[in-house]
């Protein structure tokens, strides 16, 4: 173990440790909410496809409405306390999803409202944790500390599913959410110890719009930003019309429980782990336009065959369960193959004094129309049935992976 350490730079700086220690705690704990969230609604409050479609997207509202100016926010102010602020926010919003429900409140509005607090938080408190890491190792070892990132991802993947799905079946989704509260706790104390401390930015004298302007002036003059932007804007749309329908479609369409679902997710984390063993080799041979490209393929994949599933392949639920499951595979390999490469390239190519604006403002031009796409799906499943919507997922996906293998940009992207 002590010649690992010194071999290795990045695990010898004790602050990445503890910055990955709870990148490690809130990524097992997002991976129990994101069970435990939509359950909730679908179990305990017998959720309609269409409040499905709003839940979801009262989470990325806050995308549109405040990552312009959240941008505007990182650049002027220090990064560790913003963190630190949104992670304290978040603990204490999930918690009062189990104190609501204890008291016999919880109702589809409370849980919108918890949506809607926890997308801000992202908003603001993901900026600044990725500024902070750029930061805390420098540009230059973004793709190595995110492949570690996505190793451990892998393992929150390949256990908390399974660990959400049982606390679910046996003691409510509130209390899995519950665990996830209690995460934020101990990363917020965590990071409190880290000794480095990101520089206070020069005082400004631009008025914030000025500075939302330049930003989105920066991005429009970067062909590589410009293909990014719209690629990942198309893909979120895309995926929050998959994610309001996912867990209806598993449930009421697939007949799985909570734990029979939880377990199947468990695949994804292997997904996740096969695709931070072929994020280096992959950059390395082809670059990381073509790895974003081979991510996007990859969740395509998992967009078209969903509808696919029967309720019984060959005459067995079980079966079906199985064909859930290896979808997760292939769609949780893509998500990273396609994220991970897209944040160390766009950070890659942006001066420090942008970081901040470029990153809110990908974040708006990239997730303010995902709303739509969930309320959309939402809709349609609605209307006509969730296999329809999510055929209409996919054949949106179909589209964006074809005109995104035929943008110039992201091929040309050498390793």
């Amino acid at each position: 173990m002590s010649d690992k350490l010194g071999s290795d730079a990045l695990l010898r700086n004790v602050d990445f440790r503890r910055y990955w220690f709870s990148s490690v705690l809130n990524g097992f704990g997002g991976q129990v909410s994101a069970l435990a969230l939509p359950l909730c609604a679908v179990i305990l409050l017998h959720a309609t496809p269409a409040q499905m479609g709003t839940l979801v997207a009262a989470q990325a509202i806050p995308f549109g409405l405040f990552a312009l100016p959240a941008g505007v926010l990182l650049d002027r102010r220090r990064k560790l306390p913003i963190m630190l602020a949104s992670e304290s926010i978040q603990g204490i919003t999930l918690a009062s999803i189990a104190v609501a429900y204890w008291f016999g409140v919880l109702s589809i509005h409370w849980m919108y409202c918890t949506a809607f607090v926890l997308g801000t938080c992202s908003v603001i408190g993901g900026g600044a944790d990725q500024i902070f890491l750029t930061f805390l190792i420098g540009r230059e070892a973004l793709i190595e500390a995110q492949s570690k990132m996505a190793a451990t991802d892998s393992a929150s993947r390949l256990i908390a599913p399974g660990v959400a799905g049982l606390l679910i079946q046996w003691l409510t989704a509130p209390f899995a959410v519950l665990l996830n509260a209690f995460g934020f706790a101990i990363s917020v104390f965590n990071l409190s110890r880290v000794s480095v401390r990101d520089p206070l930015p020069a005082p400004s004298d631009k008025h914030p719009l000025r500075d939302i302007r330049d930003g989105l002036a920066f991005i429009w003059s970067q062909p590589l930003l410009r293909a990014l932007a719209w690629g990942a804007g198309c893909w979120h749309l895309l995926f929050y019309g998959y994610a309001a329908l996912g867990i209806l479609f598993a449930t009421r369409e697939l007949g799985m429980t909570p734990g029979t679902l939880g377990a199947a997710q468990m695949l994804g984390g292997i997904g996740v782990f096969a695709a931070s063993q072929l994020l280096k080799p992959l950059n390395r041979r082809f670059g990381a336009g073509i790895t974003i490209l081979i991510g996007t393929a990859s969740t395509t994949l998992g967009f078209v065959a969903m509808p696919l599933i029967p309720p019984a392949l060959f005459g067995s639920h079980f079966a079906s369960a199985v064909a859930y499951a290896g979808l997760a595979f292939f769609f949780d390999c893509g998500v990273m193959l396609f994220f991970m490469p897209y944040l160390a390239l766009r950070q890659k190519v942006t001066p420090d004094e942008f970081l901040g604006r470029m990153i809110s403002t990908m974040r708006f031009l990239t997730v303010a129309t995902a709303p739509l796409g969930a309320l959309a799906a939402g809709y349609i499943a609605e209307h006509y049935s969730i296999r329809t919507g999510l055929a209409c997922v996919a054949a949106g996906g179909i589209v964006l992976t074809t005109a995104m293998i035929m943008a110039k940009p992201l091929r040309s992207v050498r390793p």
